[in-house]
């Protein structure tokens, strides 16, 4: 039979490499690929990318193209689903968003490099931070800017999903970040006021509606281990606390740890007894010697030996910040941190006292430590 005239024609080494290129494109359609993680994760990221200028900063903006005569297509009607956000003990399976959000006022290399050291998938992760309009706070925001700039330019799986900085627009009410200065009596009902103001704007301004879990991390936390993140989901409590400590050198020269936060507890009888006896405005606080409230302090129950369970979990009335982990809902049902006095408390304690009057509980795990840095 004969062949038809363009085959005839077709030079026979035309026909080879189009052979060969058809079997090429066969292969690497059918076969799988070794870089699919690398795919899965860009995917993600283009997925889950803001569609608009307006959208949640929780995910990074990607400018839409431009149609052929130069104009841009209108804003998107952006539809989110909520009841496809989820919160379990197995975020990293269920690729679970985490909002770590930090009030910075100094920057410690420490805490930056706990961050990177973190096992949950950082494309996973997004930061926020708010810095005072200060002459320490443009030290400390400097500083953390040259840190973000190595790190979303290195490599790729050590980048995070976004990171955002706000700028407080209110005064701190302390000139000094000293932690002796900070912690004076007479300072506590302003200070913390200011920090339930600085952790309500970036709460409010940076929580995306992908978010299903926010840690709340200090910027002095300098020791916290890497699978903090999976440790703290695992119990699957709507907000869970880990004990905060401190190291130190002993009167022997030796290196030792304390108690730092004492702001997680169980209540007593005696507080309630004493908070009634209060001003509307006055506040109950902890760790000082005039204030007898008899509470059960977290902080105090810690067991020390080597062989301690850290999965051991109570119930708190109060809980600290140094440290805190909480379901993102528990958020968007309204539990923030009051800047006045909540039932004589403040700040994250009287977040505690919100968000259990919301019906939601609190827990903390007394032999689960991170560490605080020594002044």
């Amino acid at each position: 039979m004969a062949l038809p005239r363009a085959i005839r024609r077709t030079n026979p080494m035309t026909l080879v490499l189009a052979t060969l290129l058809a079997l090429g494109f066969l292969v690497f359609i059918f076969s799988p690929s070794s870089n699919a993680a690398a795919i899965s994760t860009a995917k993600r990221k283009f997925d889950s990318a803001a569609a608009h200028p307006l959208s949640p900063p929780t995910a990074p903006f990607q400018k839409a193209p431009s149609s052929l005569k130069g104009k841009r297509p209108p804003p998107p009607v952006v539809h989110y689903h909520m009841n496809n956000v989820t919160t379990t003990s197995d975020p990293v399976g269920n690729q679970e968003n985490i909002l770590i959000l930090t009030p910075l006022a100094r920057f410690y290399q420490g805490y930056w490099n706990n961050l990177l050291k973190l096992s949950y998938p950082h494309s996973l992760i997004s930061i926020g931070f708010i810095t005072p309009k200060t002459r320490e706070g443009n030290t400390a925001t400097a500083a953390l800017q040259a840190a973000i700039a190595q790190t979303q330019n290195g490599p790729e799986d050590q980048r995070f999903a976004s990171i955002s900085i706000l700028r407080q627009d209110f005064d701190p009410p302390i000139s000094s970040q000293d932690e002796a200065e900070r912690h004076k009596k007479e300072n506590q009902k302003a200070r913390r006021s200011a920090m339930s103001r600085a952790r309500n704007s970036l709460l409010f301004t940076i929580m995306g509606p992908s978010t299903s879990w926010v840690l709340w991390l200090d910027a002095d936390i300098v020791e916290s281990p890497p699978s903090l993140i999976q440790d703290l989901t695992s119990h699957d409590k709507p907000v869970i606390v880990p004990n905060c400590f401190q190291r130190f050198k002993n009167d022997k020269g030796q290196w030792d740890i304390r108690p730092y936060d004492y702001n997680s507890w169980q209540d007593s009888q005696q507080a309630a007894e004493l908070a009634a006896k209060l001003a509307p405005d006055d506040i109950l606080m902890e760790g000082y010697a005039d204030i007898a409230t008899y509470r059960t302090l977290m902080a105090r129950t810690a067991d020390l030996s080597e062989t301690r369970n850290q999965k051991e979990i109570v119930q708190l009335d109060g809980v600290g910040g140094t440290a805190l982990l909480v379901k993102a809902e528990v958020h968007r049902d309204g539990a923030m941190f009051p800047p006045f006095a909540f039932y004589h408390l403040m700040e994250t304690e009287g977040f505690a006292k919100m968000a259990r009057r919301l019906g939601w509980s609190c827990w903390g795990l007394p032999n689960y430590f991170v560490y605080h840095y020594n002044e």
